[in-house]
């Protein structure tokens, strides 16, 4: 027997349509139920992804710059390299007779000071260009499909820059191409 019933929208509906129509509603409620639970399943946990997505790139950021700020000492010049120089000068007064020609006299007291002025540039230079490429490398070696942020790549590439001209440049003083001693004689 089938009997008719009135919904709420005043339609007259069967039993079977009303069976059919609850199960048709269940079924939709139930997967919107299943995905309200995969969303939930695929969103990072408050305390652990979130805190590793955003401090991966401190590290990074942290070297990138102290990558270009050696770089920058290294054309600049820094506190170490001075006072090796000025240690070098003072030996090197030390170390020449007062009858000494003009020629040795300026190697040793002021050559000497030049080259190991060049020679800290030269290693601030190099420190600055390992730990630039080292940032830019670090991506080919971490966690794959983590991207490196594009401000890092770019403060890394200006250390290595940096780096490369002031190693040149370091080079070229070292060896008295650039701005050698003047001649004595």
């Amino acid at each position: 027997m089938v009997t008719k019933q009135v919904d709420e929208t005043g339609a007259e509906t069967t039993d079977e349509a009303a069976a059919e129509a609850a199960e048709t509603t269940a079924a939709a409620e139930g997967r919107q139920g299943e995905e309200a639970v995969d969303a939930t399943e695929t969103e990072p946990e408050a305390g652990t992804d979130a805190k590793e997505d955003r401090s991966t790139g401190v590290g990074g950021g942290a070297a990138a710059v102290v990558s270009a700020a050696l770089g920058l000492v290294s054309l600049t010049g820094s506190w170490l390299g001075t006072v090796a120089a000025a240690r070098e000068t003072l030996v090197g007064q030390l170390e020449t007779a007062a009858d000494a020609g003009v020629a040795t006299q300026v190697k040793e007291v002021y050559g000497d000071a030049w080259q190991t002025s060049a020679l800290w540039g030269g290693l601030f230079a190099l420190t600055a260009l390992i730990v630039g490429v080292v940032v830019l490398a670090r991506p080919a070696f971490g966690t794959p499909g983590r991207t490196q942020a594009p401000w890092i790549k770019s403060v890394a590439w200006a250390g290595v820059s940096l780096g490369v001209l002031g190693l040149l440049l370091a080079v070229l003083k070292y060896t008295d191409v650039l701005l050698g001693l003047p001649s004595t004689g």
